[in-house]
Order: structure tokens, then C-alpha cells, then sequence
């Protein structure tokens, strides 16, 4: 390691670190794609963490909306017709696949296939 990028590390800020470890973590999904390469209009496989899971009313329906974060970008998940899902809470690492699309200029993928991975640390 050189002494660039050991200062580099050194002055790295905590979202920074973050940020790594979480591409670091995607990259050994097999078959993810980083979620800022994800294209919309094509199926998609990405891994993260939820950043945040909220319940939110479209049009009278219930929906569950989430933030997946990877290290490369953020990825909108929406379940449809739901009011909960047990095991999608902040914090906890997911696999997802579906539809990306494109909602407001956020990548976002309608009710993906999920996979509950371990949380960090576990």
C-alpha cells in the first residue's frame, strides 16, 4: 500500500469507508450489478443495505418503499398493496431482482424478488 492511499484511507470520511465496504460487499453477490450500472428498462440484480423502509400510501394503496444503498448509488424498491413485509427494516442486507425503471430520475424496481442476506457484522 502506498503512502497515497493509506493518507487516502486515513482522511477518508465515515461515509466514505462506508461506502466502500458496502461496493466491497456487492461485489461478492454473485450475478449483482452495481446499482449506478443497473439500465433501466431491463431486469436487474442488485445487493445492499436498507437504508430506509417507510409505509406510504399510492393512489389508496398500501405500499412499502424502501432505499437499497450499495456503495454505488440508490436503488427505490416498491412493494405494491403491502403494509409490511417482515425482515425489510433499516439496516438489513438485501438481494433483489426485478424491472428497473426510471421514477423521477431514481432507478426503482416495483415489487422485487427479495432475498434476506445477513446483516453487517452478523
Amino acid at each position: 500500500m502506498g503512502l497515497r492511499s493509506a493518507l487516502a484511507g486515513v482522511l477518508a470520511s465515515n461515509d466514505e469507508r462506508e461506502a466502500v465496504r458496502e461496493r466491497a460487499a456487492a461485489a461478492r453477490s454473485t450475478g449483482c450489478t452495481p446499482v449506478d450500472r443497473l439500465e433501466p428498462r431491463r431486469r436487474g440484480t442488485a445487493s445492499g443495505i436498507l437504508s430506509s423502509v417507510v409505509l406510504r400510501p399510492r393512489e389508496g394503496v398500501p405500499t412499502v418503499e424502501a432505499e437499497l444503498y450499495d456503495g454505488s448509488g440508490v436503488l427505490d424498491l416498491v412493494w405494491l398493496g403491502r403494509r409490511a413485509i417482515a425482515g425489510i427494516e433499516p439496516g438489513r442486507r438485501l438481494r433483489v431482482e426485478g424491472m428497473v425503471c426510471e421514477v423521477h430520475g431514481r432507478r426503482t424496481i416495483f415489487n422485487p424478488r427479495y432475498e434476506l442476506r445477513p446483516r453487517p457484522g452478523d
